[in-house]
């Protein structure tokens, strides 16, 4: 079931997500959350995005607010068939933790993916939109999800997640947003596709207090990917005393880029950042 929603009618839009809550089924049982679907426009309408939100077990039952975290690729995070190359289970993971946090799975465009999740065009492969994905995320996806659902809005408890060229955004959105997303979890990132302009804007940052998990296998094919990962970590270090210990990288042995890697590296990652 897909919901559609127009932000320019915000009032409206809320009366509408309730009725939508209390007859057609974000009830939820004891022991589970609530994964379901809408699609989300900017106030022009001029973009659109399908949105997975899972809801913790008894979400329903409390008035309590929760921690969100913004994920790439929402295709794949809670159902097979969806995405390519299999789902992320994170419903499965955080039920089975019992898991207080609201998550918001943002689907990638298909053939615009490239371009949705490079911050800068690269020479062979295109792509460098990036930016305007990150403004629809913090001005439309994000005020919209802080105003129809009960959160906890503020940096350090607001996180975003991805892997592969999802993961690239995730650092740059840090980045680009430090005061917008507190923690991170960047898994098996595509540095390589954007080296030279990612690392330098590290470069630039006069501070970082980002909550960072950063992972990849030891198998993912691509050589470069362990060294940019750890380029990318020291350069943060150089912005805060690591004495913070905000920082944690894990590789995992004989793991490649895939989804089946993603399923552990999210469980580590959530159970890291929170």
């Amino acid at each position: 079931m897909t919901h559609l929603f127009n932000l320019k009618s915000s009032a409206y839009g809320l009366a509408l997500f309730s009725f939508f809550c209390t007859c057609f089924g974000w009830s939820q049982s004891d022991t589970k959350g609530k994964v379901d679907t809408l699609t989300i426009k900017n106030s022009s309408g001029t973009v659109a995005k399908k949105l997975w939100i899972y809801l913790p077990r008894n979400y329903e039952r409390n008035h309590k607010k929760y921690p969100v975290i913004y994920m790439t690729d929402g295709q794949n995070l809670f159902e097979a068939g969806h995405g390519y190359g299999g789902e992320w289970r994170v419903d499965e993971t955080l039920d089975s933790l019992k898991a207080k946090v609201i998550v918001v799975g943002i689907e990638h465009g298909g053939s615009e993916r490239i371009n949705e999740l490079t911050p800068w065009p690269h020479a062979k492969y295109g792509g460098g939109k990036a930016d305007e994905m990150l403004t629809f995320l913090t001005e439309t996806i994000k005020p919209y999800v802080d105003g129809h659902f009960r959160t906890k809005s503020n940096a350090s408890h607001t996180a975003i997640m991805g892997s592969s060229l999802g993961g690239l955004f995730a650092l740059f959105a840090t980045l680009k947003h430090p005061t917008i997303f507190g923690k991170a979890a960047v898994l098996s990132p595509a540095i390589w596709i954007n080296r030279d302009p990612i690392l330098g804007l590290i470069n630039q940052q006069k501070s970082n207090e980002t909550r960072y998990f950063f992972s990849c296998g030891d198998a993912e094919g691509d050589p470069d990917m362990i060294p940019d990962m750890q380029e990318a970590i020291k350069r943060i270090h150089r912005l805060r005393c690591y004495c913070l210990h905000a920082d944690k990288k894990v590789i995992y042995p004989g793991a490649k880029h895939s989804e089946t890697q993603w399923v552990k590296a999210f469980r580590d990652a959530y159970l890291w950042l929170y």
